[in-house]
């Protein structure tokens, strides 16, 4: 038996002067295993007051491999409670990313007493195949039971794989969009009972094409928060060839009529979900209350440096769940996000002065006027600094982390990240997460995301800036400012 190398961190771990979820890179206010490795969210759903959260998790190392699914439970998308592993790897077939639906109907046979129960539709990796499978569970998520009759699609390929499966109201049956990452396509089947499924339709190649094709994800939005204008949002990761290198997700908008997806804008149109290195596998909830608006989280990380980024014992956290909506533009209809309203019960110490905190969301209004560049400077010491904030010359929103402080692990970790925006006269609104390692962007009304992760020591200060404006032309004003420091999830 071979033990593994200790680092410092893990010495002082174990001689106790460590303490669990206190570790140095640990995020305060975002999910993260308490050991171990994890990527994609999977089977997001809300069941009976829960929200579920599996996760891709590595029982046994903080690198990829023997995938199988984590498991954690909230009951305000804000406070996780780990549970014991849900499905692992058995005979030789990992568990890749999948959905998780609530079978009200008993369409399966599967539900005992006559209550729903969880059903997971996830992909069986057993090189050189990937299949679709199933397994169900009769005691709200705490233990499952593998379908005898597994796989329940084959297609005989070795990539096919991330099902992303909801009961559609307009054919009354099951839908699964499932990839096909080479051929940039997402195939849509329907099933009567969920284990017999009949392909319908494809979508793709469209938009992107320069990576793999994964993780889709089909939900309908209200357009303006008009309930009779809904519209269909299919989002795409792409792995490599993201917008900022590594992963990277995009979208399409568009109809479904409870068999074929269609798009409203030109195939060649690539919409970005999140314009930095660090959000993907990004999902959706099944089941939602009928009065909440979706909700979707993502994997914080790019799998050009996923298994280096300096953290232990766990290695993988989640993004902020998100509150998702549809506007419309002249451009045309566009993906709203902002961080789920249950943040704000974190609070802590309001200020509308320049933060210095672990963890805190600001919001700010700004008016760029002539300044070349303005925006806002987190400083972490030692020289390290991160900046947010609009390059008038570039028509940019930008975040720069090419100096945030531990960036030696990757060449390509070092990044300035930027979302196109010609921003209109007046102000210009910026909501901000960060929270140790990691900052979230929302601006433009939250029409732009960019998720970053930034390995920097605890304390974060925070200032204004304006930068380049030439005599004659006035600096960016600051209109307003409030920050809250943010208590710990754990």
């Amino acid at each position: 038996m071979t033990f593994p190398r200790l680092s410092l961190l893990s010495l002082l771990a174990l001689s106790g002067f460590g303490q669990t979820y206190k570790e140095p890179y640990r995020p305060r206010v975002h999910f993260s295993p308490k050991e171990h490795w994890t990527n994609d969210p999977n089977g997001l759903v809300y069941f009976e007051g829960e929200y579920h959260l599996f996760f891709q998790y590595n029982p046994f190392g903080d690198v990829w491999g023997h995938m199988s699914w984590g498991h954690a439970v909230s009951q305000d998308l804000i406070h996780w409670h780990e549970l014991p592993v849900a499905l692992r790897e058995e005979n030789g077939v990992m568990i890749f990313t999948g959905s998780v639906v609530i079978d009200r109907g008993n369409t399966s046979g599967f539900c005992l007493g006559n209550k729903p129960c969880m059903v997971a539709v996830y992909t069986g990796h057993k090189p050189p195949l990937q299949t679709q499978n199933l397994a169900f569970s009769n005691d709200r998520g705490r233990s499952w039971t593998k379908y005898t009759n597994n796989p329940v699609l084959n297609l005989n390929m070795s990539d096919f794989r991330d099902p992303d499966v909801f009961w559609s109201e307009q054919s009354k049956r099951w839908i699964m969009a499932v990839s096909l990452p080479n051929d940039h396509k997402v195939v849509f089947y329907a099933s009567p009972d969920l284990k017999r499924w009949d392909r319908v339709s494809e979508f793709g190649p469209a938009g992107a094409t320069s990576g793999q094709w994964e993780c889709p994800d089909l939900f309908q939005l209200p357009v303006d928060a008009d309930p009779s204008k809904p519209r269909w949002v299919l989002k795409v990761g792409l792995n490599p060839g993201g917008l900022q290198g590594g992963s990277g997700e995009q979208y399409f908008i568009g109809t479904f009529d409870g068999t074929r997806f269609v798009n409203d804008n030109p195939p060649a149109l690539s919409l970005w979900s999140d314009y930095g290195k660090d959000c993907y596998c990004a999902l959706t909830f099944n089941n939602l209350p009928a009065s909440r608006s979706p909700v979707m989280l993502g994997w914080m990380n790019n799998w050009q440096y996923a298994d280096k980024v300096p953290t232990e014992p766990w290695r993988g956290q989640m993004t902020i769940p998100r509150e998702l909506s549809l506007k419309t533009f002249p451009e045309g209809i566009r993906l709203m996000q902002k961080p789920v309203a249950a943040l704000k019960s974190l609070r802590e110490i309001h200020t509308v002065a320049n933060i210095s905190a672990e963890s805190f969301s600001f919001t700010a209004a700004m008016e760029p006027r002539g300044a070349k560049i303005a925006g806002w400077k987190l400083f972490s010491g030692n020289d390290a600094y991160t900046e947010v904030g609009y390059d008038s010359v570039r028509k940019e929103v930008f975040v720069d982390r090419t100096h945030t402080g531990t960036t030696a692990f990757s060449k390509d970790f070092p990044a300035r990240t930027a979302a196109p925006f010609s921003a209109p006269p007046g102000p210009l609104t910026f909501e901000i997460l960060v929270d140790r390692n990691s900052i979230e962007v929302f601006t433009a009304g939250g029409r732009i995301a960019i998720t970053n992760l930034i390995f920097t020591p605890p304390t974060i200060r925070l200032s204004f800036f304006s930068e380049g404006f030439s005599e004659g032309r006035t600096p960016a004003k600051l209109l307003s400012a409030d920050s809250w420091s943010l208590r710990s999830i754990w």
